[in-house]
């Protein structure tokens, strides 16, 4: 099976190299990586389309910034793989745990895979308490309305069979992009797994861009993409 890793990216001018030599390393080592520039603003788009385009199989710019939703979507667009994968561009999460994720799919059990940073004995770094009280309401909520039994919605970690993806059309632009896809996977009836995975999670001041307004729009879409369509 051909894998296709999708890198949402802005502003990651920091870690984006090492990123992209982490992906390229881990198992399956033949794989295709896509990366989506989201219209950087600290040099990361420049780099990406200079030093490090010989490093990634595909490249999509963002003239203006329209959020991790938009990128994804542009990044599903250009992917070409029998499995596509999220990857953010920071280094919260090990590509080294790919063979875990993908092990589901290539064996034939899953249609989608979450990579929970909730199960398992996997290390995670211990930061911030009232996320990880609102990463769980949020994942209760969605899961009372999918009826998935999900311990993390929220996570960066999904692998999807492209036929999956090909059967959904992505309407948010930003972190609504999470609760968007889980529901509609969920209507769509796909087998979905979780494994545990490690967690490597940064601060604010590391270039953490995720508020208490995405969790608030999460809410809105757990109903909108549930209820209204």
């Amino acid at each position: 099976m051909k894998i296709s890793v999708v890198i949402p990216c802005y502003n990651e001018v920091d870690t984006i190299e090492r990123i992209i030599a982490a992906v390229r390393a881990a198992e399956p080592t033949d794989k295709e990586i896509i990366v989506v520039d989201d219209a950087s603003t600290d040099g990361s788009g420049e780099r990406l389309a200079g030093e490090l385009r010989a490093r990634i199989d595909g490249l999509v710019r963002h003239p203006v910034n329209r959020g991790k939703g938009a990128a994804l979507r542009s990044g599903f667009e250009a992917a070409t793989g029998d499995i596509v994968l999220v990857q953010d561009a920071d280094l919260e999460y090990d590509p080294s745990e790919y063979p875990r994720l993908l092990a589901p799919i290539i064996d034939g059990h899953a249609d989608v895979v979450y990579g929970s940073r909730f199960m398992g004995a996997a290390p995670h770094r211990v930061l911030y308490f009232w996320h990880r009280v609102g990463n769980g309401f949020l994942t209760l909520l969605s899961n009372m309305f999918t009826n998935l039994n999900l311990t993390d919605m929220e996570t960066c970690y999904k692998a999807f069979r492209r036929e999956v993806l090909r059967s959904i059309r992505i309407e948010e632009d930003r972190f609504g992009f999470e609760p968007e896809i889980t529901a509609k996977v969920a209507r769509g009836g796909w087998r979905v797994y979780e494994v545990g995975i490690s967690y490597f999670g940064r601060t604010y001041a590391e270039g953490k861009k995720i508020g208490y307004k995405d969790g608030f729009r999460a809410i809105w879409c757990i109903v909108k993409y549930n209820l209204f369509r």
